[in-house]
């Protein structure tokens, strides 16, 4: 991988996007982002992984616009066939994924941070889907996210209008869930993530699942998958060790079976 690194540190990974000099993702970094990913889900070490960027201004600015001026009709329902698999597979990847918003987060920037479970930014980050001031409309699910996670109103103001808002806006209206320093960032990052390294891994698994499936549903159909979650959870090692930790008071050994 030329313009992403994948790390790992005791229990937690780190994929970093170092593409000056904006981080913009094309598609060949794409598959580099995809590849980190992959690496990182198949090493049984890592209970958590920080996704951020180099530098200390940008957290990704975008797509590449060089992509789009040869694009038609045809070419690009194509490309967002190809591109709908790779944010369906970050937005659902299978370990606790956090965004490590180190600077300004643009048009796709956004769309991949909210593909990820919890946000931490920078104050002088920006976060905002610029496109309709390119003539087009956001195409990495950023109608559809933005709009879960602000609501309507809020997500029609900064799509319509192209104009970013502030890491501190950003943290009222729910799109990050912490703002701290840059000194800080990656510090509260990795104490977030060893917060949830101590819990049951299989556990923290099917919470995942039951939030990001209960978007997809009524509140009734969410309950249903939220039963068939837990419910799962009772035959599992994981769930006994624990409840056996607890009433003995000591720590739990996860095994994650």
């Amino acid at each position: 991988m030329d313009h992403v690194r994948a790390e790992v540190d005791g229990q937690i990974g780190t994929v970093t996007i170092d593409n000056p000099p904006v981080n913009a993702i094309s598609w060949a970094i794409r598959v580099e982002i995809r590849q980190a990913l992959e690496q990182l889900e198949a090493d049984d070490r890592v209970r958590v992984v920080i996704l951020t960027g180099a530098g200390e201004k940008i957290f990704v600015a975008g797509a590449d616009i060089t992509e789009f001026p040869p694009l038609r009709y045809e070419t690009g329902v194509e490309r967002q066939k190809r591109n709908r698999e790779w944010w369906d597979y970050v937005a659902n990847y299978v370990k606790p994924l956090l965004c490590a918003i180190n600077g300004h987060a643009l048009g796709g920037g956004l769309e991949l941070a909210m593909c990820c479970d919890i946000r931490i930014a920078v104050p002088g980050a920006r976060l905002g889907l610029p496109e309709t001031g390119l003539g087009i409309i956001p195409g990495g699910g950023g109608t559809q996210r933005l709009t879960r996670l602000v609501g309507a109103g809020r997500a029609k103001l900064m799509i319509f209008s192209a104009d970013p808002i502030t890491a501190s806006e950003a943290l009222s209206c729910g799109l990050v869930e912490k703002v701290v320093e840059p000194d800080q960032l990656l510090p509260e990052c990795r104490a977030i993530a060893e917060r949830i390294i101590l819990r049951g891994p299989l556990a923290v698994r099917k919470a995942k699942e039951a939030v990001n499936g209960g978007f997809e549903r009524s509140l009734s159909e969410g309950i249903d998958l939220e039963a068939e979650c837990f419910a799962r959870l009772m035959d599992t090692e994981d769930k006994n060790e624990g409840v056996a930790a607890f009433l003995e008071k000591r720590t739990p050994n996860w095994q994650a079976r």
